[in-house]
């Protein structure tokens, strides 16, 4: 007998979901049926796909070479069903983005109701990550990543340009005064990254260049978290536009060293994975950021 796409499914949303019981709350089905249908499908293909023990499910290695095979089928069809939906000019299907908290919260967030009311037909699947994922590990349709690109395999949109800007919040400078050059600022707290490094170091012109190493006093993994520490007072921070926005237009931060501060603007690119074909989900989610996040 043929292997039937329900089973095709059943297999894929296993695996994806990590347990049969997820499986089922994914594809809206009993976990008796889904339990059923993986059976019947290891009978047709007459070997073990899934090693099940009480605590996790396993691929074997049979398991994993029918795994790719069944996703390329899987997206096939999701392909020739958004293909249709194109031609009626109503893009439908799963959206898997991901990007930085800071851009997610800032950037995209602001922009899913109008995106939901554009493309009724397409649901967003929306996972943050500060640093870059494997988006065919992870299956995600398009990545925001800030900064330069070093994956070939990979397409690139650029969205936009942000300016980078040392900020701190009004009542940190009336508490240590405002540095009057960039040697000032071995006197203040400082607040930066772990990782990557490159991060540390800051926009700022004088006698070492237009870059200044620093030496954070707090480093944090996350832009949103230094975004925080800034507006609570804890230190001068070097944040993006993108983030800072309203908080510079509302006075939470304050611009420190502008005439000593480098015009640095960090490249945000929406990234994808090169097909002959751009899916018209994708294609449509591009465009709308594109239009409303613009040119600096």
């Amino acid at each position: 007998m043929k292997t039937t796409l329900e089973e095709l499914q059943a297999f894929a949303a296993v695996v994806g979901s990590g347990s049969i019981t997820g499986a089922a709350e994914q594809l809206g089905q009993t976990v008796s049926g889904v339990s059923r249908a993986l059976s019947r499908l290891e009978k047709k293909l007459d070997t073990t796909l899934l090693r099940r023990t009480t605590r996790r499910i396993e691929l074997t290695e049979e398991g994993q070479a029918f795994l790719a095979r069944t996703r390329a089928i899987l997206a096939a069809i999701d392909e020739a069903e958004e293909s249709m939906a194109a031609r009626r000019q109503q893009p439908a299907g799963l959206l898997r983005v991901n990007a930085a908290t800071p851009f997610m919260l800032h950037a995209i967030v602001p922009l899913v109701p109008a995106f939901r009311a554009a493309y009724p037909q397409i649901t967003l699947e929306l996972d943050t990550d500060e640093l870059n994922i494997d988006l065919l590990e992870r299956r995600t349709d398009v990545a925001i990543r800030i900064g330069a690109l070093r994956d070939s395999t990979l397409h690139a949109r650029p969205l936009c340009t942000s300016r980078l800007r040392l900020l701190a919040s009004p009542a940190y400078l009336a508490a240590h005064g405002k540095p009057r050059d960039v040697a000032g600022l071995a006197r203040h707290s400082l607040l930066g990254f772990t990782q990557p490094e490159s991060l540390n170091r800051w926009p700022l012109r004088g006698p070492h260049g237009d870059e200044w190493t620093v030496t954070p006093a707090v480093k944090v993994s996350s832009g949103e978290t230094l975004r925080q520490l800034a507006l609570q007072g804890a230190g001068i921070a070097c944040l993006s536009d993108f983030m800072t926005g309203p908080d510079r237009a509302g006075g939470a931060l304050v611009q420190v060293l502008a005439r000593d501060t480098v015009d640095v603007r960090q490249a945000i690119n929406a990234v994808y994975y090169r097909n002959t074909q751009l899916a018209a989900r994708i294609a449509c989610f591009l465009d709308f950021l594109t239009e409303r996040l613009g040119a600096p």
